[in-house]
């Protein structure tokens, strides 16, 4: 098991390396160049070339890609992830600022999920071809099919410009000294952000419930008399759970990555929304920063992901 553990971390480094080439790649292929952007024009449109040559000096962008890659990965690996290309401030400060917040709404959505999904899916095996099967089918359907920025602004549009009921954006900074006001907050980006994990663990939950209920041995206990309940909660959810739990921690990473669309809907402090304002101003080290901690996100939860498998399933060894 520990051989597994370690071998599964370190292979996690040659893919981190490759994403992160990936994403200076990208970013540095983006048609804008920070250091005109810094140096400006002056009154006829022109830019002063002396300023722009030591603006690209100092940034770094006179040097070959491959050098200026490897500095900007020993900066990370040291702990200096630079300054902002605009603010000036520094970019760690910043981006765990707003992973706070990211890491609460995806917990959230990834609670509200696994509330929401496993019950309706387990319900809707229990009834299968009845109409409360069609309708939770139909709500898992249109859960994946529903894009999360129209839900959001349709949300925000019933619930908070014509009921009033929900504030419409932005968070308050004391979450901790005002929890109703953090539960206003957050109920609807949670609620959109959770649907789409809802949506897959019912279909989930409810294919995994009927093919264990077709096993031998729910027939076996169905037949000494048994209570339906019994079978139901006790022998068979228990073998039905194992998948559904491998993909709701899958699922969880995923979170993380998708709460971009949802912090930029709701004007949220989270890392997505900072991304995402950052590939506005075209401030290229806050979004390479930005992409690459939601990157590392998504494979940690990977990495657990399939260290609990090996515990949920006695039936899987790795040597």
């Amino acid at each position: 098991m520990r051989k597994f553990v370690l071998r599964r971390f370190l292979n996690m480094i040659p893919t981190l390396l490759l994403v992160s080439l990936g994403i200076f790649a990208l970013v540095r292929w983006l048609p804008s160049d920070p250091a005109r952007l810094l140096a400006g024009v002056d009154e006829s449109g022109a830019i002063d070339p002396a300023l722009y040559a030591r603006i690209k000096h100092e940034l770094g962008f006179d040097k070959p890609l491959i050098v200026q890659y490897v500095i900007w990965l020993g900066g990370i690996m040291r702990g200096d992830w630079g300054k902002s290309y605009l603010s000036g401030m520094d970019v760690l400060p910043q981006i765990v600022d707003r992973l706070r917040f990211t890491v609460q709404l995806g917990i959230s959505a990834w609670i509200f999920g696994l509330c929401l999904g496993i019950p309706l899916g387990t319900i809707s095996a229990i009834k299968r071809n009845s109409p409360i099967d069609m309708a939770v089918t139909t709500l898992a359907i249109s859960g994946v099919a529903i894009p999360h920025f129209w839900l959001g602004m349709m949300l925000i549009v019933v619930f908070a410009v014509w009921l009033g009921w929900l504030p419409y954006g932005g968070f308050d900074a004391h979450l901790f000294t005002t929890p109703w006001r953090w539960v206003q907050q957050m109920l609807l980006p949670t609620f959109v952000l959770g649907t789409g994990l809802a949506a897959i663990l019912m279909r989930q939950t409810r294919a995994a419930l009927l093919e264990v209920m077709r096993e031998q041995y729910i027939l076996t206990a169905r037949a000494k008399g048994i209570a339906e309940t019994r079978v139901i909660w006790v022998h068979a959810m228990k073998n039905s759970l194992l998948p559904v739990v491998t993909i709701a921690s899958l699922q969880f990473g995923t979170l993380i990555g998708g709460t971009v669309v949802t912090e930029t809907v709701f004007t949220l402090p989270g890392v997505g929304k900072f991304v995402v304002d950052a590939v506005l101003r075209r401030d290229y080290l806050v979004v390479q920063m930005g992409l690459l901690v939601l990157t590392i996100a998504v494979m940690l939860s990977n990495f657990i992901a399939d260290v609990l498998y090996t515990y949920l399933d006695p039936r899987i060894r790795y040597d």
